[in-house]
């Protein structure tokens, strides 16, 4: 009984993280790609400590990992989360992130910063 009380807990978490149309939006983009914060500032009117402050609680929740580059931070989905089929099952409803995508590919940040 304690599992299924402690399953429904971590899927209520990460249902209610996802409840946010910004995160909501970044893992739909990291379904398709790996990103680093300054590639998510191109397609969000956001700060980049707003956009790190997302990334964190996702991270923290297990849903993307992270992998450090040299100097960047590259996140993407973490498919050994043990919530990771339900995630694949969300994605598939939400929009194909192909223009955010686009447009990252087009401006190319991470020549120019620094994250």
């Amino acid at each position: 009984m304690q599992k299924t009380v402690t399953e429904i807990e971590k899927a209520s978490n990460a249902l209610k993280l996802l409840g946010d149309k910004t995160r909501l939006s970044i893992m739909a983009i990291l379904k398709q790609r790996e990103c680093c914060v300054c590639e998510l500032l191109e397609v969000f009117d956001m700060s980049q400590p707003a956009i790190s402050q997302h990334l964190r609680k996702l991270k923290d929740l297990g849903l993307v990992k992270e992998e450090r580059r040299g100097q960047w931070n590259y996140y993407s989905l973490n498919p050994r989360n043990e919530l990771y089929d339900l995630i694949q099952d969300i994605m598939q409803h939400i929009p194909d992130q192909t223009e955010k995508i686009r447009k990252i590919e087009e401006t190319n940040p991470t020549l120019r910063c620094g994250c």
